[in-house]
């Protein structure tokens, strides 16, 4: 495994990283669109929700569905990972009210299998509205944001810790949350992953958060920052 640059966590509060490089590598289980080591990051709730991203019961999640408003995550901030140029803006795209696990799963599962790698030149599909940085160690995207919530435009030169955009569920989503990589190629098509570590966040161990230097979170982890 290759030196990984060191980047702010993008987010505040407690989050899970289902999706990570510290699970497996390519984290996605794929190497194209330069995401072999990016993250997803999903809020959880606290007590008796803390397992789950809604607040609504799991029968009502796989039965009816749950709206964005019930989930933890959705409309939190993202904030810039490291400082840059913003080179691509992608917002105004839908996202899709109430979240159902067999919808999502099924459009997921379809644009996975009908989406053209060599022929379309429209990632929005996938990766919905989203903000894609250069920065002097690469490309950053922060993807599935929410609609309407960009803060940035192309050419805005951009501050570690600056709010980007909200957590949304546009694109290639099956819950609200954040997709994050490093690339080295600002065309994922011609990309490569990039790996990156957080500079500090704190993780549960048992009942005690413990501060976490240059870490990169397991799938296990219940991590968080302020």
């Amino acid at each position: 495994m290759s030196t990984p640059v060191v980047v702010e966590l993008p987010l505040r509060g407690e989050w899970v990283t289902p999706n990570t490089p510290g699970k497996r590598i390519p984290s996605h289980g794929t190497d194209i669109f330069g995401q072999r080591y990016a993250y997803d990051f999903v809020r959880l709730g606290p007590g008796p929700t803390g397992n789950r991203f809604y607040k609504p019961s799991p029968l009502r999640y796989l039965i009816l569905g749950v709206r964005l408003q019930d989930c933890f995550g959705w409309g939190q901030p993202i904030f810039a990972a490291a400082a840059g140029t913003v080179i691509e803006v992608v917002d105004g795209l839908p996202e899709r009210n109430p979240v159902n696990v067999f919808r999502d799963g099924a459009l997921r599962f379809k644009n996975a299998r009908a989406f053209d790698v060599e022929r379309s030149a429209d990632l929005a599909p996938l990766s919905g509205n989203c903000v894609l940085v250069e920065g002097s160690e690469g490309y950053v995207l922060y993807a599935h944001a929410q609609t309407g919530s960009v803060k940035v435009a192309r050419g805005d030169k951009i501050k570690v810790g600056q709010h980007l955009a909200n957590v949304g569920h546009s694109g290639n989503s099956t819950a609200p949350h954040l997709h994050f990589h490093l690339m080295d190629h600002r065309d994922p098509r011609q990309a490569r992953g990039i790996l990156c570590c957080f500079r500090e966040y704190e993780a549960l161990q048992g009942n005690t958060w413990q501060v976490v230097q240059n870490g990169i979170p397991k799938h296990t982890d219940r991590i968080r920052s302020c």
